[in-house]
């Protein structure tokens, strides 16, 4: 893991710098020994340094982006710049594996207050090359610019290959299909009902906390299912509800839940949570990037226990539990306010 010491060099804020000075110390950061020219992925011709990067990938390429903005999608009193890192890099990396795809390379931008301390900024950018780093990709290049008071904005676009096989959209699943998950549910958001809450947790209370500061995502489990033979797929994170739905309407179908498997799944939250708190955290719990998908019998035989089945596909429209259709609630950038 690297770790990033602030000395007083650092604890200045980016207005005494040069754009230049500030790519001098965190270019190494991203990509590891070599900075620009080392440790990048093997598919990178030409990496961070130049007007662009180049990219060797044949055949069809992912394209996917997400932004983070400082009191919107982190607070600092809850999140080190390490932990904003972390989960931008696994929001972008779930969506590549949604597709069945494997990631090949990402492109950062960073919007900040000239006020910021370089400490912080040098901490994200090693929190981005360890991410990438651990699921096998590397930094391209990017974007650095100044913001008004107060805004920290940073986003990654990520790429990805599909190595040769069709992507799994969601517009694939048929009734008789299986609905599975593979990863958790629920516990991002029941880690920010902790902090929300003020309280000192106990040890799983703990881990739900850790979960939402540094949400994980099965990365190699997508284009295991998509050469398995899943029919759709997407990666949670507005919610169950909210994601389920979205299968549904591109698909024509009907996503029925099981209340015995939603509720088997909320037993791994309690009793950080109550049983009501942690039901509607596994319903509704944004951030947590599990896969969900849809899926032959025979398919979920080949996959095997990492895939969880918790409903099946119906004829019909929405998301239902147990025959009963429940309206698509989870996490919505607008709606939210």
């Amino acid at each position: 893991m690297d770790h990033v010491t602030a000395d007083d060099s650092q604890r200045r804020p980016l207005v005494e710098l040069s754009e230049e000075d500030i790519l001098a110390q965190l270019l190494p950061l991203l990509n590891g020994p070599g900075g620009a020219n080392g440790g990048r992925h093997e598919r990178v011709v030409v990496g961070p340094g130049d007007d662009a990067a180049v990219l060797h990938n044949p055949g069809d390429v992912i394209l996917t982006t997400d932004t983070m903005v400082r009191g919107r999608d982190w607070r600092d009193d809850w999140s080190s710049a390490r932990d904003v890192a972390a989960k931008l890099v696994v929001q972008n990396l779930a969506d590549v594996a949604a597709m069945g795809g494997i990631p090949t390379g990402l492109l950062l931008t960073i919007a900040a207050d000239p006020s910021i301390d370089l400490a912080w900024v040098l901490e994200f950018g090693a929190g981005i090359g360890e991410a990438s780093r651990a699921a096998h990709t590397s930094v391209l290049g990017g974007d650095l610019s100044s913001a008004p008071s107060g805004t920290v904005v940073v986003s990654i676009t990520a790429t990805g290959t599909l190595a040769g096989l069709a992507p799994v959209l969601r517009s694939g699943a048929r009734a008789g299909d299986l609905v599975a998950v593979c990863g958790t549910l629920g516990t991002s958001a029941a880690g920010l009902e902790l902090l929300l809450a003020g309280e000192d947790p106990d040890q799983a209370g703990a881990v739900l906390i850790a979960a939402h500061r540094r949400p994980t995502s099965p990365l190699s489990e997508g284009p295991r299912a998509a050469r398995a033979g899943a029919t759709a797929m997407i990666d949670i994170s507005d919610g169950l509800l909210r994601d389920a739905a979205r299968i549904a309407s591109a698909s024509g179908v009907q996503l029925d839940l099981s209340e015995s498997a939603i509720l088997r799944e909320a037993q791994a939250l309690v009793p950080a949570v109550t049983d009501a708190v942690a039901r509607e955290c596994v319903l509704t719990g944004g951030e947590e990037h599990s896969l969900l998908a849809c899926m032959p019998r025979r398919v979920h035989r080949e996959l095997g226990s990492a895939w969880r089945v918790i409903g099946q596909v119906v004829k019909g429209s929405g998301v239902s539990i147990d025959g009963a259709v429940s309206a698509p609630r989870g996490w919505d950038h607008f709606l939210a306010e």
